[in-house]
């Protein structure tokens, strides 16, 4: 590729890929109906592949759910995800005992560690319109010495996330939300106590970008060895560094020199995800991500034994109550309300 700047070009499938110290990241998008008394679409669900149900249908996926759309409780061991919340509520419970609700610009940022049960349902709360939905979930894997950490979440609740808003010599906008890292002089809010992206120095950087027609914006230099890949995941067409770059599609930068971002005619939504790689072996099968086979094996056999506590809820989708607000109930008592 001439343009040294630009590493890599990619069209975005499902998941999108990503880098160290990044493992994965999905973009769920579904146009849910309104809900009936259940919290689950208020219309048929024949002739879906209900428990397997990932392709759209009617404008909407249930997932794994098969009353209410969304993910009933599964394990997870290793690593951590950071669920950032657009339109939509999700329901979280664990098996530590939390369990919360979330949404509309909140993000949720869970230590698995060394292993935790959990759900993502998507409750229908509404019953007189719709409930769209859209979330990215990002897999960000934990150093070998944090994979025994004590599972855990934190909440980053829109009201709360920075933002940065900036205009080009034409007047033209661009704002950035802050869910991870520093930028302009503003640092994020703080990550969950065991991550990666704890350490300033880790230079992890996860940043929402709406640019308006014709804006421009530049990404900072950070350093020589950072992974630094952007996803252009709405619009019609931006330019790097005078590179022409189709919606949908993943770009893999430099991450030592500046990046001019500059928009065509339609608004633009870019998600950022860059860092420092952990440079550790990666061996990961479904929903556990260790540095060995043999630790893999033995997270295997430790699920089997003790269910990583056990599930304290009886249903494995369970969801809240209709009229319940944003809410965390953490595994330690903790309750904060929004």
């Amino acid at each position: 590729m001439s343009n040294k700047k630009i590493l890599n070009i990619q069209k975005l499938g499902f998941p999108w890929v990503t880098e160290d110290p990044f493992l994965m990241t999905v973009h769920h998008k579904d146009a849910y109906p309104p809900g009936n008394d259940e919290q689950g679409p208020s219309t048929s669900l024949a002739g879906r592949n209900l428990g397997q149900d990932f392709t759209i249908k009617d404008g909407f996926r249930m997932y794994h759910g098969e009353t209410v759309p969304g993910f009933p409780a599964h394990p997870h061991k290793g690593f951590e995800t950071v669920t950032i919340v657009l339109e939509g509520l999700v329901d979280h419970f664990d098996s530590t005992g939390g369990k919360g609700r979330y949404g509309n610009g909140d993000v949720q940022w869970l230590t698995t560690g060394k292993g935790c049960l959990h759900t993502e349902m998507f409750p229908l709360v509404h019953k007189d319109k719709g409930n769209p939905l859209e979330l990215f979930q990002i897999w960000l894997n934990l150093a070998a010495k944090d994979k025994t950490a004590n599972p855990d979440y934190k909440m980053l609740w829109a009201e709360d996330i920075p933002e940065i808003e900036s205009a080009d010599a034409n007047g033209k906008k661009t704002t950035v939300r802050l869910i991870a890292g520093k930028l302009q002089g503003k640092n994020s809010l703080d990550p969950a106590a065991a991550s990666w992206a704890k350490d300033p120095n880790n230079h992890v950087g996860i940043y929402l970008i709406r640019l308006e027609p014709g804006a421009a914006f530049t990404l900072p230099a950070v350093s020589k060895t950072l992974n630094r890949n952007i996803y252009f995941y709405e619009g019609e067409e931006i330019h790097l560094e005078g590179t022409t770059v189709q919606a949908y599609h993943r770009v893999k930068l430099t991450g030592d020199e500046e990046i001019a971002i500059t928009n065509g005619e339609k608004e633009a939504y870019i998600l950022v995800l860059e860092g420092e790689p952990i440079g550790e072996p990666v061996v990961q099968h479904g929903p556990f991500v260790m540095n060995s086979e043999q630790e893999i094996i033995q997270a295997f056999n430790d699920y089997r034994r003790t269910q990583f506590g056990g599930w304290p809820w009886g249903r494995m989708d369970p969801v809240n109550e209709p009229e319940d607000g944003r809410f965390a109930r953490h595994g330690d008592g903790r309750i904060e309300k929004r």
